[in-house]
């Protein structure tokens, strides 16, 4: 399987992240991992939001600090995937949300790239000091499941959640 790393998204990606909000809303995906890029709004000011999210100081009311990943493979450098890690949970996010959220290109799916970039993502949590991480997935994401589980993932319970009118999984990793 191709290398790929999890970097900070810049400028000189905007025409590869565009690509991917396509293929994303293409397929009808839910572009997890993404922030606001699913809001339509420029590269340029999807990244000074992820600068914000970035700062305790500057984030949003109701928000937590975070960062923002895009799964780059070195090969090519097309973006395969993206990944936003929560550095702590409110009560929305403990409840819902968790301390990751991830998404993969279409095209890109089936092909392991999930299992990588998560496993890459709970060493930047685990780097940073966490020592337990909480991820959800919608009841019917099947790859979301087996991408958590294999890396570790103890499921605790299903809820309900209200905003979204779905049903989520949760799942614990201790690193």
């Amino acid at each position: 399987m191709d290398e790929c790393r999890l970097v900070k998204p810049e400028l000189a990606m905007e025409a590869e992240i565009l690509a991917y909000r396509a293929a994303m809303q293409a397929a009808g995906s839910s572009m997890d991992g993404t922030g606001t890029l699913r809001n339509g709004i420029s590269v340029a000011e999807w990244l000074e939001d992820n600068r914000r999210m970035e700062n305790p100081e500057t984030v949003p009311p109701n928000m937590v600090d975070a960062e923002q990943f895009v799964y780059v493979r070195k090969m090519d450098g097309r973006i395969v995937g993206m990944l936003q890690f929560r550095h702590r949970l409110n009560d929305y996010l403990a409840s819902y949300g968790g301390h990751i959220g991830y998404s993969v290109r279409p095209e890109e799916r089936k092909k392991g790239y999930a299992k990588r970039m998560l496993a890459d993502g709970l060493r930047h949590c685990k780097a940073l000091g966490l020592t337990h991480v909480l991820i959800t997935c919608k009841v019917e994401n099947e790859g979301s499941r087996r991408t958590m589980l294999a890396n570790g993932g103890v499921y605790e319970n299903t809820v309900h959640c209200s905003p979204e009118n779905c049903d989520l999984q949760r799942y614990w990793f201790t690193l």
